[in-house]
């Protein structure tokens, strides 16, 4: 295997792990699963708007690069 193809593979892995910490770190916002499982009695004490801004600006940033490894991952495995 060619190394850029190991190493955007190790990429993916990475961005895929923070992705989904970063998601369920979120907070709930009412009226899906996590109300069926307990998630609507939280208190709104804990988090600042601040903190969960950038919360999202963070997600975004990791989405953004792990759509991007996907698709240079792509080209890699096509040539």
């Amino acid at each position: 295997m060619d190394i850029a193809k190991i190493a955007m593979m190790v990429v993916l892995v990475i961005t895929s792990l923070f992705m989904v910490l970063l998601i369920l770190l979120h907070k709930a916002k009412g009226g899906g699963l996590s109300d069926m499982f307990g998630g609507g009695i939280q208190s709104s004490m804990g988090s600042s708007f601040v903190a969960e801004r950038n919360l999202n600006r963070i997600t975004i940033a990791m989405a953004i690069l792990w759509v991007f490894s996907i698709i240079l991952l792509g080209f890699l495995e096509k040539f």
